[in-house]
C-alpha cells in the first residue's frame, strides 16, 4: 500500500514496511520509539503482532529519511478494561442498541506513533491520526469500531486534541493511559 497524499503533504507517501525491511535511521527524541522502528518492527511483523507504516518523501527512493511512522495491531474494548461491570455497561449503553451489546468490541490499536524530531510542529501527527481514522472507515475493511492507544503521559494532550477520550479513570496517574476513539463519531468531526 503506497498512498499518495493531498496538500500540504503531497510530496509524501504512506507505505507499509516490508517484512524484511530495516529502517536505517530515525530519531524522534524517544529512545523506545526509535528502537522499535530501527530494531523491532520487523520482528513484530513476522510474528503477526503489529504492522508498521512509514511516512516519507516521495523522492526518497532509498528510504533513508523517514519523516514519521506508526504501527497498528488488532485490539478490543472489553469488559475487562473497566473496573467493574457497571462502568462497562455505562460505556456501551450510549453507543449500542440492546441487540448489539457484547462483552467486547473490535478495535485497532495505535501501538506507536512517532515524528522525526526535525519535523515536529508541522501537524504530521494530526494528519496521520486522521489518516488512520479514515483508513479503517474506508470500505469498512475489518468491522473495526474503535481506535485505542496506550498513550505516554506526555502524549495524552495530543490524543485528547484528536478527540480520543480516556476509557476509565483507573489509569489517570499512570505512565501510560488507555484512550479510545469511537469511529462511529467520525461524521461529527470536521
Amino acid at each position: 500500500m503506497n498512498v499518495s497524499l493531498q496538500e500540504p503533504f503531497s510530496s509524501y507517501i504512506i507505505r507499509k514496511l516490508e517484512t524484511d525491511e530495516r529502517v536505517k535511521s530515525f530519531d524522534c527524541g524517544d529512545a523506545d520509539l526509535n528502537d522499535f522502528i530501527l530494531n523491532e518492527s520487523g520482528l513484530y511483523r513476522k510474528a503477526l503482532l503489529a504492522v508498521s507504516y512509514v511516512f516519507e518523501a516521495v523522492d526518497d527512493i532509498n528510504h533513508e529519511h523517514i519523516a514519521a511512522y506508526f504501527s497498528l495491531a488488532n485490539d478490543r474494548v472489553s469488559m475487562t478494561d473497566f473496573p467493574n461491570k457497571t462502568e462497562f455497561n455505562r460505556f456501551r449503553k450510549h453507543r449500542f442498541v440492546n441487540e448489539k451489546r457484547l462483552k467486547s468490541y473490535p478495535a485497532a490499536k495505535i501501538c506507536r506513533l512517532a515524528i522525526n524530531q526535525e519535523l515536529k510542529g508541522q501537524h504530521i501527527g494530526q494528519f496521520l491520526i486522521n489518516f488512520i481514522k479514515s483508513y479503517f472507515l474506508a470500505d469498512n475493511k475489518t468491522g473495526c469500531r474503535f481506535l485505542t492507544v496506550d498513550a505516554y503521559a506526555a502524549a495524552i494532550p495530543f490524543y485528547l486534541k484528536q478527540n480520543f477520550v480516556p476509557l476509565t479513570v483507573e489509569d489517570e496517574d499512570a505512565d501510560t493511559r488507555l484512550l479510545y476513539f469511537d469511529l462511529n463519531d467520525i461524521a461529527d468531526i470536521d
